[in-house]
């Protein structure tokens, strides 16, 4: 079991680190297009990014629920982080609109929106990292 945690680790680690980036090629596509930029190696970096980093969610999660059907369904402290884990599945499904939106050259929001839309998924993971480590109840 504990390979199968080296591995969901793994995983996570890759998808926060994609879940991270991609908000800031949403900034610099935005601060390009208003720059009058060729913008079209973004449009290229955002969507690989995207589906790297969607396959890396769903390694995360297989091997999440791998180690959920070994350990068991234990805690309030796992209710709570299920809960944050769908909060960030939702911003990774909204960040595709965004790369679809990207793809057609369509970002309507300003670079300082982006900007503050790529902290969200730092608010949702460090309560995951808490409940984790700390399990507090």
């Amino acid at each position: 079991m504990l390979w199968v945690k080296v591995f969901h680790i793994l995983a996570m680690t890759s998808w926060m680190a994609g879940i991270f980036y991609l908000p800031r090629i949403f900034v610099h596509f935005v601060e390009g297009c208003s720059a009058d930029q060729d913008v079209r190696r973004l449009q290229i970096m955002g969507l690989k990014l995207y589906k790297f980093s969607t396959i890396m969610m769903l390694f995360t999660l297989g091997f999440g629920l791998w180690l959920w059907l070994g350990y068991g369904f234990s805690g309030a402290w796992l209710h709570a982080k299920l809960l944050f884990v769908a909060l960030l599945i939702a911003y990774h499904i909204k960040c595709g609109a965004i790369v679809r939106q990207m793809q057609a050259g369509a970002l309507d929001k300003s670079s300082r929106y982006y900007r503050l839309y790529n902290e969200l998924p730092l608010a949702l993971f460090v309560p995951i990292l808490i409940l984790v480590v700390v399990k507090p109840f």
